[in-house]
């Protein structure tokens, strides 16, 4: 698959650094609302702001294009390891509504920093057939370092507290940042990046398809385990049991996302994924069955994978010297919903709780329409997928 050394630096880069930044916010996830609850003791209202907080780096991810400016894009991508681990290693000695503020927004820069970089220096290193199934095995890592995570919290849950669990979960996160500062995985052949904001009439679809991207993002990661807990009164172990299904399931499953994009092409998979989204939210919405919506919750999590077909359409269309800024631009992009959504359906869960999953399958109507007007140039043209 990579054919060049170089490649293979990069990939295992890449790789190291995704399990690092996955195990860090898998761990603060993991840890965060019972931290929030039994020691800092914070209420609704502070916990929904502090989830609001941890969104904000991602609205401004379009900033790495500057940082680009004075920090090369590989070292930025180490940096950003190094902040996630030091904020998810500060969190447990600051045991304040202030204090996990400003830890999540140090952790939240950290993580949503190198997933822009990530996102960006794999598609400048890797062709066009093998961004997909780098993507892949790349998304199969962090599956499986969720669960080894999540093994590992639950074990030093016996012998620490918060704080000693914060401190370990980010020392281990920083560093392998640092180890990664000192690795140089880069060659003079990637053209030089544009570092400025910009947006590209012809880029258009990209940009829709992210936002619409993101914005299900939000439903999903908002309401559906919400549903799970309120409606249908899953326990924490049932709800642990689905997080081990659906992690075990994606691991095995996100190669052959990665296959299914240079055999069957983006329009194919987009189109999938939104076709299977709309089903899913609208049996969300009036399933009466809690093993039914369970069933949909894991092919939601499998769908959402599809999403990196996104990613390989832009490469495919991209001059190779927009990737980076419009790789920042496009994650800023996928958070704007991050803004209003959650406020918005929770409103109107308060009306009616199937209401914000209407509104999903709404989303997936557009995303699937508009998942139709993916075109390929005919150099890049998949098998069985025609160039227009």
């Amino acid at each position: 698959m990579l054919t060049t050394s170089t490649n293979k630096q990069m990939f295992s880069f890449l790789a190291i650094l995704t399990a690092a930044s996955m195990a860090g916010m898998q761990g603060y996830t993991m840890l965060f609302n019972n931290f929030a609850v039994e020691t800092v003791h914070l209420d609704g209202l502070q916990v929904g702001l502090t989830q609001s907080i941890r969104e904000i780096p991602g609205f401004l991810a379009l900033t790495a294009i500057y940082v680009m400016l004075v920090i090369r894009e590989h070292r930025l991508a180490s940096l950003s390891v190094i902040l996630l681990g030091i904020g998810v290693a500060l969190t447990g000695f600051f045991p304040s509504f202030s204090g996990v503020a400003l830890t999540t927004l140090l952790m939240s820069f950290g993580f949503h920093y190198y997933e822009t970089v990530n996102q960006s220096l794999t598609l400048q290193y890797f062709s066009t057939h093998q961004s997909p199934l780098v993507m892949g095995k790349l998304r199969s890592l962090a599956a499986i370092t969720s669960i080894i995570s999540a093994a590992a919290i639950w074990g030093m849950g016996f012998v620490l507290d918060y704080r000693g669990m914060f401190l370990v979960v980010g020392s281990v996160v920083a560093l392998a940042g640092l180890w990664a500062v000192f690795q140089d995985p880069s060659h003079a052949d990637v053209p030089p990046q544009k570092l400025r904001m910009f947006l590209k009439r012809r880029y258009w679809l990209y940009y829709a398809l992210t936002f619409m991207s993101g914005a299900r993002r939000q439903i999903y990661m908002v309401f559906s385990m919400f549903l799970l807990v309120k409606v249908f009164h899953f326990s924490v172990q049932a709800i642990t049991v689905l997080f081990i299904i659906n992690n075990l399931i994606n691991w095995i499953i996100n190669p052959m996302i990665g296959r299914a994009i240079n055999a069957f092409g983006e329009r194919t998979l987009c189109t999938i994924e939104y076709a299977g989204v709309i089903l899913v939210f609208l049996t969300y919405a009036y399933a009466s069955s809690r093993w039914v919506v369970a069933g949909m919750y894991i092919v939601d999590y499998i769908l959402f994978n599809f999403a990196v077909a996104i990613r390989t359409y832009f490469q495919k269309i991209a001059d190779p010297a927009d990737i980076a800024p419009t790789s920042a631009v496009g994650f800023t992009i996928n958070h704007v919903a991050a803004v209003f959504l959650p406020a918005l359906g929770g409103y109107l869960w308060m009306l009616d709780y199937r209401i914000p999953f209407i509104m999903g399958a709404a989303l997936g109507v557009v995303s699937l329409v508009l998942a139709q007007f993916i075109r390929l140039p005919s150099r890049v043209a998949p098998v069985g997928q025609t160039a227009h």
